[in-house]
């Protein structure tokens, strides 16, 4: 995948594949969504090859991000914030990225350790629709692949509270 800006979805029940567009509305690669109980996914090339992959580690809240080889290449994780929405994704070896939205805005920024914008996502869809992202990378460090599973890893974090949030108030 070599182009900036790229559209990609995710499903109702969070389960399936689906299609990575980039701007000329081509097919670039897919997205697979492995079942709505297991929260992983699978990023994969136009030849359907495994890119990246996607999943919380054991018992923890953290989103881990592995190369096609299994081998962890970086972990997304959600910090405490009280006025924005505030996420930190530690790439090993190549930084520490603060991935950051207003409250009840639908778009962040992905920046790098000096604060300068290296990506941008923004949620795209409607309300009665499944979540759609548009992702703009500027950065020559980490792929389309990678930022792919760090949107979808932030969808499943979220995902992740608002279940813990309802669970706990019905007890």
């Amino acid at each position: 995948m070599e182009t900036n800006v790229l559209y990609f979805s995710d499903n109702f029940f969070s389960a399936g594949m689906t299609e990575i567009f980039n701007e000329q509305k081509e097919v670039i690669g897919k997205l697979d969504l492995k079942s709505a109980f297991s929260s992983k996914l699978d990023v994969l090339n136009e030849s359907d090859e495994v890119i990246v992959r996607g999943a919380f580690r054991f018992f923890s809240s953290k989103w881990s991000i592995t190369d096609k080889n299994d081998e962890e290449i970086g972990l997304l994780r959600q910090r405490l914030s009280f006025f924005t929405k505030r996420y930190e994704y530690k790439a090993y070896d190549r930084g520490v990225y603060q991935i950051v939205s207003e409250s009840l805005s639908k778009e962040y920024s992905v920046l790098d350790e000096n604060d300068a914008v290296i990506a941008h996502f923004e949620k795209t869809s409607g309300f009665f629709e499944s979540p759609s992202y548009k992702l703009r990378n500027d950065s020559s460090i980490l792929s389309n692949e990678e930022l792919i599973a760090v949107v979808m890893g932030i969808t499943m974090i979220m995902k992740q509270n608002n279940s813990a949030a309802t669970t706990g108030s019905t007890t």
